[in-house]
């Protein structure tokens, strides 16, 4: 692991450094290849850039680990907002939480209640939902936590991590439910006993994963498959089979580009 995820780590398992981190210079230029800004009129400015480019947006406001119930509430409701925001500029642009947002550490019908209130809002607008995933701890609760709001909201998704050796049986079952999935590296420091420790076996596992999701287009509806990787070569990859698979451009969908995530502390 390099230093500097290392650091970057230790700042989001930090409360007092969470909150100051993202103002150090560092923080900031690590951050700048992969955010517009950290306020809510940066991301609606981005989405707005990308929409002339048939571009969508997944938007996020970063912060883990909420330990009040009315923090919660407030997060919640701050997702709300930014979804009848989007609706009313006619933007495409994606939820994307994380459940230790809601409050999921303070118990799980609480954090159900608010991620139900926030999905409700988004299929009303006619939104996508997704759901982050975090630590190896959290895998299982998220996932009966996205399985259960599936069967009452249709337009619902979850990020899975190429990371763990677990997601390969978690995809599969997931591609038979016809939940959407977001595939990402993952970020989280996990042991060796539960993750690929080496750069390289995580590549490869994202494009086994990737065939998977692939392939899993046509056998179940409502299955969304989702990358979410910047490594141009995996990318090249997934297109190039893709293409031999017979699937059609618009079927492989990337979140890859500087302003395609558009993520801050406010939207």
């Amino acid at each position: 692991m390099s230093v500097m995820r290392s650091v970057l780590l230790a700042i989001s398992e930090n409360r007092w450094m969470r909150e100051r981190g993202p103002r150090l210079w560092f923080v900031k230029r690590a951050a700048r290849k992969f955010m517009p800004g950290e306020a809510f009129d940066d991301m609606l400015r981005a989405a707005d850039e990308l929409r002339p480019l048939g571009i969508d947006a997944v938007f996020t406001r970063l912060g883990e680990n909420v330990a009040d119930a009315a923090e919660a509430a407030a997060v919640t409701s701050h997702y709300v907002a930014v979804l009848d925001a989007i609706a009313s500029r006619g933007i495409r642009c994606e939820p994307s939480i994380k459940l230790t947002q809601l409050g999921l550490d303070l118990g799980t019908e609480q954090a159900y209640r608010n991620l139900r209130a926030l999905a409700e809002r988004s299929h009303a607008t006619g939104n996508y939902l997704w759901i982050d995933m975090e630590q190896t701890s959290y895998v299982d609760v998220t996932l009966e936590l996205t399985r259960r709001l599936k069967a009452e909201i249709p337009r619902v998704g979850v990020c899975l991590q190429a990371y763990l050796y677990r997601t390969a049986k978690d995809l599969e079952a997931l591609i038979e439910q016809g939940i959407g999935v977001r595939l990402v590296k993952g970020a989280y420091k996990e042991p060796p006993a539960l993750a690929y420790p080496k750069k390289a076996d995580v590549d490869e596992n994202f494009f086994k994963l990737s065939v998977t999701m692939l392939e899993g287009l046509g056998r179940k509806d409502g299955f969304r498959a989702v990358f979410g990787t910047h490594d141009a070569g995996l990318i090249a990859r997934i297109r190039a089979h893709a293409e031999r698979a017979g699937l059609a451009a618009r079927d492989v969908e990337c979140t890859c580009s500087t302003a395609s995530s558009a993520a801050s502390r406010d939207a």
